[in-house]
This record gives structure tokens, C-alpha cells and sequence, in this order.
């Protein structure tokens, strides 16, 4: 299926979400900060990167800054966040709501295809 890089400080939802997305055949790997995530991002190639937005160092709109200004800008990048209002930029293909059902990161990793690489925000909320 996707290659599939997450990045979230809190290491439960990381591995919680490498365990839903495995179950469905995608092979995930888990980066628990910022700048791991870029480091990991710039030695790799990822079909979608996952991150949270709130996070110390380098943040979710960081981590989609720097996507955007790679040679590999249009991966496409779902933000997941608790405080959505706190997003700097359009740079995301779609923000999910924390806290959100599991069913809903995996429909939306299984609808990428319908989404445009970035210029498309789709903000999805839960609550």
C-alpha cells in the first residue's frame, strides 16, 4: 500500500496509529519530534506524512513548511491537532480534530487519492 511517515511527540497516539495503519497493509514509521520528522522525510521517500501541529522545537506547520520548500512538495500531508486554530498556513492537504476515531484517519489515508496534493485544505472536525 502507502509508505507512510508519522510524527507525533506523544508516543501513544504515534504507536496507536502505526498499529491501525499497519493492520490495513501500510508500512509506517514513527518520528517522535519535529525535526526527526524532516530528518526522516529528507532520507526517505513517504507516499503521506501524518503529523501532529503542536509539538516543542519544530511544529506541524514547520514540519509542512520545509515539505513544501523540498523537491518532494507535493507529498501530500494530513495534520492532526487539538488546536487547529493554531495553524499558520494552507500547506496541508487536510487537518483532522484531535480527538478523532481511528476509522477516520483511516478513511482518510484510504480517500487520498481524492485529495489534491496541496492548494486543497480540508479541516475535518470530530468533536
Amino acid at each position: 500500500m502507502s509508505t507512510i511517515l508519522v510524527i507525533d511527540d506523544e508516543e501513544r497516539i504515534a504507536a496507536l496509529i502505526l498499529e491501525a495503519l499497519s493492520m490495513f497493509g501500510h508500512e509506517v514509521e514513527i518520528a517522535t519530534d519535529g525535526q526527526e520528522g524532516i530528518r526522516k522525510f529528507d532520507n526517505r521517500k513517504f507516499d503521506l506524512v501524518i503529523t501532529d501541529i503542536r509539538m516543542p522545537g519544530a511544529d506541524g506547520n514547520s514540519v509542512a513548511h520545509h515539505i513544501r520548500n523540498s523537491e518532494k512538495k507535493y507529498t501530500p500531508i494530513i495534520g492532526m491537532s487539538g488546536t487547529p486554530w493554531l495553524l499558520e498556513n494552507d500547506e496541508f492537504d487536510l487537518v483532522i480534530s484531535k480527538p478523532f476515531p481511528l476509522q477516520i484517519l483511516i478513511e482518510s489515508v484510504e480517500n487520498l487519492p481524492g485529495l489534491t496534493a496541496w492548494g486543497n485544505l480540508r479541516r475535518v472536525s470530530y468533536r
